[in-house]
């Protein structure tokens, strides 16, 4: 049968039946809200026609108050407003729902990229014994993490997912129920959630898609790869944040930390739990049934009757199971063997811990601790550290921190931030005792610029009583462009440190390395960081080599472009020979959880892309490896992408421009995550300071995309003045890297909506600065399409340019709504004497209209 190509399918499935509910939706008798589904689509056919005449948000408000209100005052302008907010809302999570439940028909899901796909090509190549050689060494590790830019409360997390259920099943009378729930259930959190809530919400979705997924990924390549025998690697690992990232969060307190550990324990076993109880039904045979029954019990105290008490340790669960595979095999003809088999495979992949709770701290933290606890000890006049320590060099000081050893306690510090940083350390030992080793076993340090940041760390837990088996990894976070191009000499004078060379035999000889794009993004512009990450990664690879280390990259991605998000699995799949490329680690946040992972079905598409992108890269090395001319290139464009976006960053009303004319300040009351928005509580706004997220959020608010182009266009223009442009096109031609690094820029493009703020360029404050980004956005865009040889943005990705465009087009009265607002927010504050209860009342559209937007872009910040 013929199969539609896949914007058909999108249409089909995804366009038509939104058309049909939506058209539902509107019809639908809510509280207060009777006239709004008439009213939005003639709004939003206003905004439309009147971005297209050039017309300003308040022109677009005002003429469609004047032709379907009638005299309605600016109270009841606002009502409306906020109602339109409240249906657009509402319109978006039906959007999701729809695109959720169409998502294996319109993606092909035995396609390139997934299982059958790699088993099949491996055959044809006669490379299978090498893939099952490859499957038992490499790992996909996805870290969820707490940065909030997307959070449902627990009730419309609910909604969404039975309606995309419905959908799938297109049960009309299911779905008209559920949408008349989502019509009257809040949407908003009137309270900031605090760490452990985070947590609890993405628990959600380790119970309900990552265990399941995860385990027939395993059970599917066992069976049709490795010919049945077990994989004894752990080939996909979770990691976990919420409860355990302290860096610029005071909410997340030890206590919290251990709470967090103790419910991702109990998650694990009840999920094991309930699988016992569907064994129970089906292993009925004699000398099995008593042995399932004992296991069912002792799981069922574990999670219902401990408090932190476990009744099977993990050895035993694992001994106990294959004492029952052994007897199911041997003597009653292997019966019901796959679902026991597919147990065993999760008890291997999640042990006791689930996920492993990562903890991160700033290294400006540890400075600040590292002082107080130096304090400390020369006070007591103890000899652990020397008297000059603050005269010694760094390689003195590296010296002296190697061999400290000491088991401090906590109490005797005033200062609280010592204090929790101390506890975080020693609550670590406290999970491994009952969560397993995996349960936290990993300590980041962010914004890491030098050896001594690592030893700093290093020396805190040898004075908290850990000896020389420390069972932790230590990992630097490189961020900034100079920490990045300085990473390997960082980490050479720690392979030559011979505590640290210790440590890292006791650790297999293995050392992550954590890379952020958000922040290099945010500080070099979006060539620059990207090509400085993979620079950074292939100078540590050979550094780690020359010392015999295993180098292990962990990238801190966020959802869009900007942040290092996109087609990731093509960036893991163009590294090549000279990057070690033999654990994908990676975080997972905001809405690209609830969009990639959100379901089973997009859950195993994107687990398996990021395999396939291992398996590929392994298989096709030479391949992908750059050569010294294209390496010349890619250091060139970045070079005048860096400079241009530091001109723009450095211009004087870069600041004064997100403060003013963005939703920046917003952020700190959407009371979407526990996290502050920016890291020191200073009045004064410091770009150092400013936290990634409401940095790239604020300019997809303003639909302008900045960290996802800015200095792209600047850099192509250069060579095709120059003459070369036969060498970036070469390159383009040539390299899945920078093809894919351009496609994910021009998916920048594709969101940015520059009509929306065109007003900008008369103002007198900052027009000139508006038509500075413009300018670029125009020509990044022109030189894109001119190296992709398209006509127009995503031209290749046409169902994703459809979902796009769908869901700008939803959001479109929202935005129009926000910066209106925004426009009356600047008049009234201009006024001899403001209405301070106005004023207000906008700033309250301001946040809920940002809201929705996030939602709406699954993959804005």
């Amino acid at each position: 049968m013929y199969t539609h190509p896949k914007i058909e399918r999108f249409n089909e499935e995804v366009l038509s039946k939104y058309q049909i509910y939506n058209s539902v939706f509107i019809t639908l008798p809510f509280d207060s809200i009777d006239n709004t589904g008439v009213l939005l689509p003639l709004f939003s056919d206003v905004c439309d026609t009147g971005f297209k005449k050039q017309e300003t948000p308040k022109e677009i408000v005002n003429f469609f108050t004047n032709k379907y209100l009638h005299n309605v005052s600016e109270t009841e302008n606002i009502d409306l407003m906020f109602r339109f907010i409240q249906f657009i809302e509402r319109q978006i999570v039906l959007f999701d729902a729809i695109e959720d439940a169409a998502f294996p028909v319109v993606n092909n899901m035995e396609g390139r990229g997934s299982l059958r796909d790699i088993k099949e090509k491996s055959d044809a190549k006669e490379r299978k014994s090498e893939l099952i050689d490859f499957l038992e060494s490499f790992n996909v590790r996805t870290v969820l993490t707490a940065h909030p830019t997307q959070f449902y409360p627990g009730s419309v997390l609910g909604i969404i997912n039975d309606l995309t259920d419905a959908i799938r099943k297109n049960d009309l009378l299911v779905i008209k129920q559920l949408l008349a729930q989502l019509g009257k259930t809040p949407f908003i959190q009137n309270e900031k959630p605090n760490p452990f809530d985070e947590a609890v919400s993405l628990i959600w979705y380790l119970e309900n898609v990552f265990y399941e997924t995860s385990g027939e990924i395993v059970h599917y390549l066992q069976k049709n790869v490795n010919n049945g025998d077990s994989i004894q690697n752990q080939l996909i690992k979770l990691g976990f944040w919420p409860g355990g990232d302290r860096d610029g969060n005071p909410f997340v307190t030890t206590e919290i930390t251990l709470k967090v550990a103790e419910r991702l324990r109990t998650s694990i076993l009840k999920c094991y739990y309930i699988e016992m109880r569907r064994l129970k039904r089906k292993l009925t045979f004699p000398g099995v049934d008593i042995l399932v029954a004992e296991l069912e019990q002792k799981l069922y105290r574990s999670v219902f009757y401990s408090k932190g008490e476990i009744f099977i340790t993990l050895e035993e669960f694992k001994t106990q199971l294959d004492k029952i595979r052994t007897i199911v095999i041997e003597q009653h003809q292997s019966l019901y063997l796959e679902e026991l088999e597919s147990l065993l495979i999760k008890v291997n992949l999640f042990g006791f811990h689930f996920a492993s709770l990562d903890i991160r701290q700033n290294s400006k933290i540890h400075d600040a601790v590292v002082k107080d606890v130096l304090g400390y000890y020369l006070n007591s006049g103890s000899t652990v550290f020397p008297a000059n320590y603050y005269d010694l060099s760094e390689d003195e000081k590296i010296e002296v921190l190697s061999n400290v050893k000491g088991n401090i306690d906590t109490n005797v510090f005033e200062n609280e931030i010592t204090k929790s940083t101390l506890e975080s350390i020693q609550a670590i030992k406290k999970i491994q005792d009952s969560n397993g080793e995996s349960g936290a076993d990993r300590y980041i340090i962010s914004n890491n610029e030098s050896a001594l940041n690592v030893m700093e760390t290093f020396a805190l837990f040898h004075l908290n009583g850990w000896g020389d088996d420390l069972s932790v990894d230590i990992i630097p976070l490189f961020e900034s462009v100079d920490d990045l191009q300085s990473a390997h000499i960082i980490m050479e004078k720690l392979y030559k440190n011979p505590a640290y060379a210790k440590h890292l035999q006791n650790r297999n000889q293995k050392q992550t390395i954590m890379l952020g794009f958000s922040d290099g993004t945010k500080d070099g512009g979006y060539l620059m960081a990207n090509w400085s990450i993979y620079k950074a990664k292939k100078e540590l690879t050979e550094m780690s080599r020359k010392y015999g280390i295993h180098a292990i990259f962990f990238d801190g991605r966020g959802g869009p472009p900007a942040r290092g998000g996109g087609k990731t699995h093509k960036f893991y799949a163009s590294l090549g020979p000279k990057i070690e490329n033999s654990e994908i680690q990676v975080t997972v946040q905001g809405q690209t959880i609830s969009s990639n992972f959100g379901t089973l079905d997009s859950c195993r598409y994107n687990l398996e892309n990021l395999l396939s992108a291992g398996v590929t890269n392994h298989f096709s090395k030479n391949k992908n490896e750059l050569s010294d001319d294209e390496i010349a290139i890619l250091d060139q464009l970045a070079g005048l992408g860096y400079d241009k976006y530091l001109s723009f960053k450095n211009h004087e009303k870069f600041i004064p421009y997100l403060e003013k004319m963005s939703t920046l300040k917003y952020y700190a009351k959407t009371n979407i995550g526990s996290r502050p928005s920016k890291r020191s509580k200073s009045e004064h706004l410091d770009f150092a300071d400013l936290r990634a997220i409401p940095f790239v959020g604020s300019w997809s608010q303003l639909k302008q995309n900045v960290p996802g182009f800015f200095g792209v266009g600047t850099a192509l223009k250069h060579f095709e003045e120059s003459g070369q442009w036969d060498k970036v096109q070469d390159l383009y031609d040539d390299s899945l890297f920078f093809k894919t690094l351009l496609e994910n820029s021009m998916m920048s493009l594709a969101k940015s909506f520059f009509p929306l703020t065109a007003y900008m360029r008369k103002d007198p404050e900052f027009g000139d600065f508006w038509q500075i980004i413009y300018d670029e956005f125009l020509l990044t865009k022109s030189m894109l399409l001119k190296i992709a040889g398209h006509k127009g943005l995503m031209e290749n990705y046409p169902d994703g340019k459809a979902s796009i465009d769908i869901r700008e087009r939803i959001v479109l009265p929202l935005l129009t709504i926000q910066q209106y607002a925004l426009l009356r927010i600047n008049e009234l504050n201009k006024e001899k004497n403001p209405d301070l209860e106005l004023i207000n009342t906008y700033e309250k559209i301001v946040t809920r209209s940002l809201f929705g937007n996030t939602n709406a872009s699954r993959n804005s910040a």
